[in-house]
Parts: C-alpha cells; structure tokens; sequence
C-alpha cells in the first residue's frame, strides 16, 4: 500500500481495532550489556560513541570501528574524533586513539575548528568506511560561532581499511542558497542504498538562530569525494527549534524519518527516500504519546520487524535531564508507524546519568548494536551509581536478521 499523507493521517486516527489487525508479529531479542570503559575525572566525558562494521574479505567476523569525542565540561564542546576498534564483535577493544587527520585545527584567530555529533557507516562499493557529521567553530573558552558565513556544514572523513588510514575532513559542498546556510548532518543515521547512492538527512536554516527544517539529501560517493546531487521536500515546523537531528532508515522499499522537535518526536514516511510525508508525533498503539522529546531517537531494522530506540517520560525518571534515560527499543508497525508497547524493553538502564546522545547500527546477522555513554552531568549522577561508563548493548536476535550488511558473517556464534 501506497501511504500518503492523507492515508497516514487516516491511519494515525484509526480506530484501536483496526490498527491491532495491523500490528506486525513481534521480532523476539535479548540484550547483553557490555562495559566498554569508565571516566569521570571532572575534566571530560567520552560522549557520543557510535559503531559500523566492517565486512571481512574472508567471510568472517566483521570489524568494528566506534567513533567516540571527549566532552570538554562545556555544553557541545567536543575535542577531536578519537577512535575504537575491535577485530570481531567480541574482541578486545583497542584505543580510544586520535588520528590526526581527525584532530582540530587551531586558527592565527583563535578560533578552533572542530567536528561533532558524528555517525559512521559502511560504503561497500567502494570498501570504504565514511564518518559524517558536523563541522563546529569554537572559541577559545569553548562557545560555539556562527562568526563567518556557511560554519556550520556537514563534514565527513574516509577510512580505508586497507591502510588503516583516514583522510582529512572535507566539507560537503550545497548549492548556493541560504537555506543551505546553515546544513548539518549530525547525531543522524544515514544510509546506502544498493547502488551506492548515500540517502543522507540534513537538518538546515538561513543561520544557527533560525529555526530548524529537515530534508534527505542524495550523495554520490566515488571512495574519494561525497558529492551533492539533489534534495527532496523540507519539512517544517513552527514550534520552538522545528526539526532537527533527523535519523534515517529504510526498511521493506520504504524509507523511515524520525525527528527532533524540544516538544515531541515525530516521525514520516516515504517511498523513495526524498519525498516524504507531513511528520506525526510519535504515538504508542494505545493512542497515547510516547512522551520522547527534545532529545534524539534512532532506528533499527530486521528482516521481520522494524524498530525505535527512544528515551521517554513516564519511567520513574523525572530525576534525569529531558528524562534522558534509560534508552528504550520497541518494534514500530510499519504500517500506522505507531510504536508497540507491548514489545517495549529496555536496553541501556538508568543509574542515574543522562543517555540521550546515542547510536544504533547493524553489525551482523545476529546482532545489531545501541552505544552510548552517561552523561555526569547532574550532581548526583555518581551518587545514585552512574560511573561515566561507555556501553555497548548487543541487541541479540532470537532468528537471523536478513537484512545485515552485505558480507558480514553468517553463523558465528554469540558470545
């Protein structure tokens, strides 16, 4: 079925009965937790890791490469890109290690240039590892600028796994309109579609004070240059920061769009991946509102089902910031884009520390990945157990997931 916006609207106001009938079958998975590392020194916080992996050229188990920042203590001041890596989805951890390539660059001005809220991700036509995310201008005590024309743009750095060698950080070059002013790609899933063309989402302004729209825009990628070629509709909303921080996944030849707002999360749909639906809030299948807002929510999918990984009220949280924590998954029907309740478990426990900058990726058939650190930023964050821990929740699959990267490995057992 084709849905519009007319007959997502109509669903979205469907009688409960109808939208039971149309409730998928549950994908069943278990969690296991892993501790990466803990740091709490007061002077930073590794924040915002997030994972891809790396098919074996040998059929294998897969690398993993997890981008991590520290957060220097000051609201979204981040240091160079550092990075993680694991020879298999249960080897021993190597780093965090700072390329250079991936480090700041100091201006004669003062002003420091740096990047932030990255995701990585598999190019498998070219065998190369992409990391896209934002570029940011600091000051010297720490403040974001928006002091020269076009600072904040999407930027993006190559890994070649075949050297072990990332490029420098290159900007992806917009057409010269000033909704393109200000263009970030940033905490976003972004995705590749078979014939190597990038889906990438971007939320945009005429400056960082205007108010937010988001679009997906298509890349080409040739292993050396991401290149622009064109933009689907923008979505708009005239409530606080509009839209922001827009993740995206596709799932069963549909594309899926969820998005910031300070108020409630909403979520779309398309059929091509650039033209997309009006937003809805999100909304369990009883009718009631998730209560996720002014904070990011991700997606994973499986052959069978597909799925949000969200933080929301109403969880005995009301002690953490923006009730960032814990991080929650549930399956998502498709079809009314309402979220079950039913499956609702929880994947990253609270204890005391906020956990709303995370991410979600594939890694095998077997098992897809939630990374995230505590934020300390509360003053009884190590009081009530929260260490400035690094997590990895494996999400585990009761059946296996047909939809994991291309070479990625097939019957390696779980540990």
């Amino acid at each position: 079925m084709r849905i519009t916006t007319v007959t997502l609207t109509a669903l979205l106001l469907a009688p409960l009965a109808v939208l039971a009938a149309a409730a998928p079958a549950p994908v069943e998975f278990t969690v296991k937790l892993e501790t990466v590392m803990k740091h709490d020194d007061g002077k930073f916080l590794w924040f915002h890791p997030r994972a891809a992996a790396i098919p074996s050229r040998t059929g294998g188990e897969p690398t993993v490469v997890m981008t991590i920042q520290k957060h220097l203590k000051i609201s979204d001041y981040y240091s160079g890109l550092h990075v993680m890596m694991r020879k298999s989805p249960t080897a021993p951890w190597t780093g965090p290690t700072l390329p250079p390539e991936l480090d700041w660059r100091q201006q004669s001005d003062g002003v420091t240039i740096s990047v932030a809220d990255v995701t990585p991700g598999w190019h498998a036509p070219t065998g190369k590892l992409l990391a896209i995310g934002c570029q940011v201008r600091y000051s010297p005590q720490g403040k974001q600028l928006d002091d020269v024309k076009r600072a904040h743009q999407t930027v993006y750095a190559i890994f070649d796994p075949k050297t072990e060698r990332w490029t420098p950080w290159q900007v992806l070059e917009l057409p010269d309109d000033e909704q393109f002013n200000f263009a970030r790609n940033a905490c976003a899933q972004w995705l590749v579609k078979p014939d190597g063309t990038l889906l990438v989402p971007l939320y945009i302004g005429r400056s960082a004070k205007d108010r937010y729209s988001t679009t997906v825009s298509e890349c080409r990628f040739d292993g050396a240059k991401l290149t622009f070629v064109r933009n689907g509709n923008v979505l708009r909303l005239d409530v606080a920061r509009g839209f922001y921080e827009p993740s995206l996944i596709a799932f069963h030849g549909r594309y899926f769009l969820t998005l910031r707002n300070d108020v409630r999360g909403y979520v779309s749909v398309s059929e091509d991946g650039l033209q997309f639906a009006a937003p809805q809030p999100w909304l369990f299948d009883d009718g009631a509102e998730l209560g996720s807002y002014n904070t990011q929510q991700h997606w994973l999918a499986h052959s069978d089902g597909l799925f949000l990984i969200y933080t929301r009220r109403g969880a005995n949280n009301d002690h953490i910031v923006r009730h960032r924590a814990p991080l929650f998954m549930a399956q998502v029907s498709p079809t009314t884009l309402r979220v079950m309740r039913a499956t609702e478990k929880v994947v990253v426990p609270e204890r005391g520390a906020e956990m709303g900058n995370f991410g979600a990726c594939a890694i095998s058939e077997r098992e897809s990945w939630v990374t995230v650190s505590e934020g300390m930023f509360m003053k009884d964050s190590k009081q009530r157990g929260a260490e400035g821990a690094t997590f990895v929740a494996r999400v585990l699959w009761s059946k296996p997931n047909k939809l994991r990267p291309a070479g990625a490995a097939t019957s390696a057992p779980v540990r």
